[in-house]
């Protein structure tokens, strides 16, 4: 009678730890999550409650349907493998907020792509980051209620990295591709914020904000109100970014700084080689700064269109260039790289430094999202360094 229930106990056992190994591979200290319809762990909503702090979840790529889940982990990394992994919402959300909610100490999310989330109350997120630090690298949020939506955590950070923002919004406005509250920090870099609908291609309420070397232009068919907004002020480093409105803006103004009122201690907008697009038929206008800010700079900017930047407020103001379309190789049709043989090229003065660093860009904008370095210190007007050859 031993034997019998002993030999079952020992398979039972035997088949445990072969499930233990099927669910997670340890790769030196870290242990690896993996996930997909071929692994023991099928779904990402299951990953999320097995997972520890500091594992690496990975995702074969594919579909997933309804897979909604919450992220509490410390340390976290999260990555597709073998291509995209399509986040698909059908009508399911975590906590009625978002397809993920995120809250813990670090966070990283490499390739995924957050798609049709609806909820409620109609603010329905691809992600909704509630505390901790989030880095975003290479995702998409597109046709959500709200791309992805931070909560007000004074001590959050968030960090966007070539990832994409495009048709997010509901029926009646007011939402928004990228939607930042008052966190302690946001960076955005190499990413493409395009087709506004109403609300803007990114707000941000954040006390420091670096929006660096990114492409936001509402595009054809588009009808965002700000490219750019920052309502409540704090500290704005907006360099080397194409932004532009589409003749079907809800919002005349391309850039607005404290228009809601200054929130933060400091309020300083530094607006330093750009090259900002205003396509409207009577005339819109480029940066719109509430009367209080302490600094606002703008530098080495071209301006496609007839404002300037001096209206927006008193500031300093040098080198902001006024420019025909035509001043592009290819502008009407969204490249903005300098003709090769254009009088503006090398024309750029240096826009010196601010709070210890300097403001002179030193990477620039790849379509259709990413970065590259410069091999030497931006020296043309605008975003863009690269030229192209003029064609005869």
């Amino acid at each position: 009678m031993v034997q019998a229930k002993t030999a079952p106990y020992r398979s039972q056992f035997v088949v445990g730890l072969i499930t233990t190994f099927l669910l997670t591979v340890n790769v030196g200290a870290t242990q690896v999550v993996q996930v997909g319809p071929l692994r023991a762990i099928k779904s990402i909503a299951d990953a999320a409650k097995r997972a520890v702090d500091g594992d690496v979840v990975e995702v074969d790529a594919g579909d997933y349907v309804g897979d909604v889940a919450v992220w509490s982990q410390k340390n976290l990394k999260l990555r597709a493998v073998a291509g995209r992994v399509r986040l698909l919402a059908n009508g399911l959300s975590a906590e009625g907020k978002a397809i993920w909610v995120i809250r813990n100490a670090q966070m990283t999310v490499e390739g995924f792509d957050f798609l049709n989330a609806r909820v409620p109350d109609r603010n329905g997120a691809g992600i909704r980051f509630e505390s901790g630090r989030l880095t975003v690298r290479n995702c998409s949020f597109q046709n959500n209620e709200m791309g992805l939506l931070t909560s007000n955590n004074p001590d959050a950070e968030l960090v966007v990295e070539n990832s994409e923002f495009a048709h997010n919004g509901r029926p009646d406005g007011h939402n928004h591709n990228l939607y930042v509250g008052r966190i302690a920090r946001l960076t955005v870099s190499g990413s493409y914020f395009h087709h506004g609908a109403t609300g803007h291609l990114l707000k941000s309420r954040a006390a420091q904000n670096h929006v660096m070397y990114n492409r936001l232009t509402d595009e054809p068919g588009g009808h965002a109100s700000y490219e750019l907004e920052f309502p409540d002020g704090g500290v704005a480093y907006v360099i080397g970014n194409i932004i532009g409105q589409s003749a079907q803006t809800e919002n005349s103004t391309l850039i607005s700084f404290g228009a809601e009122g200054y929130k933060w201690p400091t309020n300083e907008i530094y607006l330093i080689n750009n090259t900002l697009i205003d396509e409207t038929r009577f005339g819109g206008t480029f940066l719109r700064v509430k009367a209080g800010a302490g600094v606002v700079k703008g530098i080495n900017n071209l301006l496609v269109g007839s404002a300037s930047l001096e209206r927006a407020s008193s500031g300093e103001f040098h080198n902001n260039i006024n420019v025909d379309s035509d001043l592009f190789e290819r502008g009407l049709m969204g490249d903005f790289r300098l003709k090769s043989d254009s009088r503006w090229l090398a024309k750029a003065i240096d826009p010196g430094r601010a709070n210890n660093r300097a403001l002179r860009p030193h990477s620039e904008y790849v379509h259709p999202r990413g970065i590259r370095a410069l091999d030497a210190p931006a020296d043309n007007l605008g975003a863009l360094q690269r030229t192209v050859r003029s064609t005869p």
